[in-house]
C-alpha cells in the first residue's frame, strides 16, 4: 500500500501517477479521511491534557468538587466517544488505501492498455511449417493426452486432463524449471500451503480489491492461492531482516485458482486459460537500492528457461495501464504459438517497490543501529503452466501429428516423441 504521509505530503504527484494507470477513484477521499482522523486525535488529545490536569490539582489538594467529578465524567465520556470515531474514520481509511494500486516507476511507458505495451527485445526465429500446424486441442485430443470432455464432465467449462505423456510433459517442465532455478539461479525451493489465511491475501495486495476473482472456503476463511507470491510474500509477514540477511531468493511450485470472471468470453477453446493451472514462481526481497537491478536480473531467468526450450519469445515492458495492482514496473514474456497464430504469456515479472513489505509489514536493517526500512519485493513466473505446454505442442508438431520432446526436457521424461 502507498504510505499515507507520503500521499499527504505530495497529493498532486499521486493524483497523477494514479491517473496515468487509469485509476479512476479520487484520493479526495483519503484525504478527507485523513484530515478528519487529525483533527479528532487533536481533540482527544486536548481532552486528555485537561483530565489530567484536572486529575493532578485534585491530588494536590485532596478534594473533588461534585462539579469538578461532574467535568471529569463528561470529559471521559467525550474522550470514548471520539475515540470511537477515530476507529471508525481509521477503519475506512485503511480500507481505501488497501484498494489504491502502486504508483509506477518513473521508466515506465504511459499508455491505456496492453495495446500500449513495448517490444524490448525478442529472441529466436518462428518456424516455418512445410505444413498447416494444427492447434493445441487438436494434438492434443489427437495424440490422447488432453481430455477436454472428461474435464468438463468432472468439473465444468475450463477445466481439462492431462493424460500419459501430456501428464508427464507438464511434470518434467515443473520439475525441470524448478532445477534450473535452484541450481543455476540461486533461488531456494520453497513447498508452501496452496490455502492461506486471510491477511496474507492483504498482505500481497489480492484482498479486498480482487476478491470476487479468488476461491475462498468460507467456513474455515481458507483462501485458495491465485499464485505462490502470494504464501512467499508472507512468509517473513510481521520480521525484521538484520543486516547482511537479504536478498532472499524463493522459487515455488504451486496450483493456482482464479475464477476467472474478467475473462468471460476469451480463450474459451484449448487450455490457455482455466480456473485451475500450475505455476513455478520466482520471488525476492531485497534492499530498495538494488531492486531495479535484481528485476533485470529475474526477467534474465525466466528467459533462460524459453532459450533452453528453443522456443521464440519476446519481452515486453508494460505501460501505466496494463500494471499489475501492485507493480511499479513489470515486463511480460510471451511464447510464439504458431498453431493459435498468437502470442502467449508465459511470464510477467515485477518489481512491487516498498508497496507489499508495506501492507504485510516486512521491514529490514541495513547496518547495525540504522532505521528500519522496508524492503522491497519482486515476483515473476518462471514460467506459467499451461502457456508453454502450449507452445511446446505447436511448436515441435510434425507432419504426421506427432510432438518431438525439446531436448532440454528428455532427461526429465525418459521419452522423445508423443506419438
Amino acid at each position: 500500500m502507498l504510505s499515507l504521509q507520503f500521499i499527504r505530503e505530495n497529493p498532486d504527484l499521486v493524483h497523477e501517477a494514479l491517473k496515468k494507470r487509469q485509476f479512476s477513484e479520487p484520493i479526495d477521499g483519503v484525504l478527507a479521511l485523513d484530515e478528519r482522523r487529525r483533527s479528532l486525535l487533536t481533540d482527544v488529545e486536548a481532552l486528555r491534557a485537561r483530565r489530567n490536569e484536572v486529575s493532578k490539582q485534585i491530588g494536590k489538594t485532596g478534594e473533588k468538587p461534585p462539579q469538578v467529578i461532574e467535568e471529569m465524567r463528561q470529559m471521559g465520556d467525550r474522550i470514548k466517544a471520539l475515540d470511537e470515531q477515530v476507529g471508525a474514520i481509521e477503519e475506512q481509511l485503511n480500507d481505501l488505501l488497501l484498494r489504491i494500486p502502486n504508483i509506477p516507476h518513473p521508466s515506465v511507458p504511459i499508455g491505456k492498455d496492453e495495446s500500449d505495451n513495448i517490444v524490448v527485445r525478442s529472441w529466436g526465429e518462428a518456424r516455418k511449417f512445410d505444413f498447416q500446424p494444427k492447434p493445441h486441442w487438436e494434438l492434443g485430443e489427437s495424440l490422447g493426452i488432453i481430455d477436454f470432455e472428461r474435464g468438463v464432465k468432472l468439473s465444468g467449462t475450463r477445466f481439462y486432463v492431462l493424460k500419459g505423456q501430456g501428464a508427464h510433459l507438464q511434470r518434467a517442465l515443473i520439475s525441470f524449471m524448478l532445477d534450473l532455478h535452484t541450481g543455476r539461479h540461486g533461488y531456494t525451493e520453497m513447498y508452501p500451503p496452496f490455502m492461506v489465511k486471510r491477511e496474507c491475501m492483504v498482505g500481497s495486495g489480492n484482498l479486498p480489491k480482487f476478491a470476487d476473482n479468488l476461491y475462498h472456503d468460507e467456513e474455515d476463511d481458507f483462501w485458495f492461492v491465485p499464485t505462490a507470491e502470494v504464501p512467499l510474500t508472507n512468509l517473513h509477514r510481521d520480521e525484521i531482516f538484520n543486516p547482511g540477511t537479504i536478498p532472499l531468493y524463493y522459487v515455488a511450485y504451486t496450483p493456482c485458482f482464479r475464477r476467472e470472471k474478467m475473462s468471460a468470453g476469451k480463450d474459451t477453446r484449448g487450455i490457455k486459460r482455466g480456473h485451475q493451472f500450475d505455476k513455478v514462481e520466482l520471488y525476492k526481497f531485497v534492499a530498495p537500492d538494488s531492486s531495479d537491478e535484481e528485476l533485470d536480473k529475474m526477467v534474465g531467468d525466466a528467459e533462460e528457461v524459453c532459450r533452453r526450450l528453443d522456443i521464440p519469445y519476446r519481452v515486453l515492458q508494460l505501460c501505466t495501464g496494463d500494471l499489475g495492482f501492485a507493480a511499479t514496473k513489470s515486463y511480460d514474456i510471451e511464447m510464439w504459438a504458431p498453431g493459435c497464430g498468437e502470442w502467449l504469456e508465459v511470464s510477467s515479472c515485477s518489481n512491487c517497490g516498498d508497496f507489499q513489505a508495506r501492507r504485510a509489514n516486512i521491514r529490514f536493517r541495513p547496518q547495525s543501529g540504522a532505521k528500519l526500512q522496508f524492503v522491497h519485493t519482486l515476483n515473476g513466473s518462471g514460467l506459467a503452466l499451461p502457456r508453454v505446454l502450449i507452445a511446446i505442442l505447436e511448436n515441435y508438431q510434425q507432419v504426421d501429428g506427432s510432438i518431438v520432446v525439446p531436448e532440454a526436457l528428455r532427461p526429465y521424461t525418459g521419452f522423445e516423441v508423443i506419438k
